[in-house]
């Protein structure tokens, strides 16, 4: 990334987002948040109206229908992608080729073979390949590893994550060639590459999942529950929780378990505010329908998620300030696990690794076997 660090260390830099729906406002509240080291400059989306209205919401200059229009604009150095999984590959190639740094959503892509490709390109091209998972980079989550890292748990046997709520924002979600996967792909992505992460990047030796459609058959095929248990080759364990059928809002926890010690961290419950009203009040916490009767509002939640702090650090990264935490490498390796996970669903066994999909996208390795 030599060429595109030469600017001025001191000259914040300039990103383009595109997306314009529920992520691609956090990633711009959450730029924001952290303005000293980027500033976003212009939205893209193809939906007339939508970039609009959050370019106005939060005073961006630019506005495109066209990403690829958006790649033109010089000043441009980083671009993060908000779009459906399945666009994930192409715009990151296309980003790639235009010279600017990435920054991809969760998931990384669908197939293995677009992850390499994504890859590959960006190291041909000497730019930034980031993957947006922002539990690398969330307070309480960061503080648990520091203390394992320092010893306070003794040897970890154990890593559990888990992430609930009611269903995704966005109707793309629901559809399976659009998403890869339902509630596995959509949060197990999160907990698989929290275990990875938290486990030191230890190999992945194998994966068992079971699945379910239990409450919203009449909006997907994909999966709504999923558990999904890794094996780690230090023989330590990663148990993954993640469901769309958790009424009442966000969800989020993690537990760490060694031989001298445990940690418990719930993402949410230790900044919200027990509250009842008959009445309701503007917003609680992310996917929470109502405030009327008992909810949780929570303050200062991006913060808290942790996804300011990860785009201050992809910035850095630019600047050659920082040294990449969060890679393409990394999504890859979640990508071949949720694979796994699905093939493990679908045959009713542990599957191991290094696994070699024969679907094109993650979730047809169960629903396959399912309506076989």
């Amino acid at each position: 990334m030599d060429r595109r660090q030469l600017r001025n260390n001191k000259e914040k830099v300039k990103v383009g987002i595109i997306g314009s729906k529920f992520e691609a406002d956090i990633h711009a509240v959450s730029f924001q948040l952290m303005p000293e080291e980027a500033e976003v400059v212009a939205i893209a989306s193809p939906t007339p109206g939508n970039a609009e209205r959050l370019a106005q919401k939060y005073s961006i200059p630019r506005v495109f229908l066209d990403y690829r229009e958006m790649l033109k604009e010089p000043d441009i150095e980083m671009v993060t992608i908000t779009a459906p999984n399945r666009l994930h590959a192409q715009m990151t190639i296309d980003i790639a080729k235009a010279g600017k740094h990435v920054v991809c959503e969760k998931p990384l892509c669908m197939t293995l073979p677009e992850a390499d490709e994504m890859i590959d390109t960006c190291k041909r091209q000497g730019v930034m390949l980031g993957y947006a998972e922002e539990l690398f980079f969330t307070p309480k989550y960061v503080k648990a590893k520091e203390m394992a890292e320092q010893g306070g748990f003794g040897k970890i046997h154990l890593v559990k994550q888990s992430e609930k709520h009611f269903g995704p924002h966005s109707s793309w979600f629901w559809d399976m060639e659009q998403a890869g996967g339902g509630a596995l792909m959509d949060l197990g992505c999160h907990g698989i590459a929290f275990c990875y992460w938290f486990l030191g990047r230890q190999k992945v030796k194998s994966v068992y999942a079971q699945l379910g459609t239990y409450v919203h058959a009449g909006k997907t095929e994909g999966d709504d529950e999923a558990i999904c248990i890794l094996e780690f080759e230090n023989a330590a364990l990663g148990m993954v929780e993640c469901s769309w059928t958790k009424r009442g809002g966000m969800f989020d926890k993690t537990e760490i378990y060694g031989e001298g010690g445990v940690t418990y961290a719930d993402l949410h419950m230790g900044n919200a505010l027990p509250t009842y009203s008959e009445y309701g009040f503007g917003y609680a916490v992310e996917k929470a329908p109502t405030t009327v009767g008992w909810s949780y509002p929570v303050f200062e939640e991006h913060w808290n998620y942790g996804i300011p702090q990860e785009m201050r650090h992809f910035a850095r990264v630019v600047r050659g300030k920082e040294t990449l935490q969060a890679s393409g490498e990394d999504g890859r390796v979640v990508i071949e696990a949720l694979y796994a996970g699905y093939a493990s669903a679908g045959a009713g066994r542990k599957i191991e690794m290094p696994y070699k999909p024969t679907a094109t996208k993650p979730v047809d390795e169960w629903l396959k076997a399912k309506k076989s």
